[in-house]
């Protein structure tokens, strides 16, 4: 096997494992996390299709600059979402999404 293809098979690994805590996950956190795997995933994927060049005509220094991108997105996500979790934990008690049917700024509570 080429080492393209073993990476590519962990990007998909991170990517399905994130789609499927996305899918199964009840709390905020959780979802979170799965969210994060899936971006770590694709900038895996970035990465290592940068990486051999000769396939896809990119150089190095694209896939990288582009998986900071991607580490970026994930940093700016993961800060919002954890607002949005503590607001959802101040305001309801709990953080499972079951609970949560709507979020929106009423003075009623």
């Amino acid at each position: 096997m080429s080492p393209l293809t073993l990476f590519l098979l962990a990007s998909l690994l991170l990517l399905s494992i994130g789609l499927i805590g996305l899918i199964t996950r009840r709390t905020l956190v959780g979802l979170l996390i799965s969210v994060e795997l899936l971006l770590n995933g694709a900038g895996l994927a970035i990465v290592a299709a940068a990486k051999t060049a000769s396939l896809t005509g990119a150089l190095d220094i694209h896939g990288q600059l582009a998986a900071l991108f991607v580490m970026g997105l994930a940093a700016a996500e993961a800060t919002l979402v954890l607002a949005m979790v503590l607001v959802v934990q101040r305001r309801f008690g709990r953080s499972a999404t079951e609970t949560i049917t709507v979020i929106k700024g009423s003075k009623e509570c």
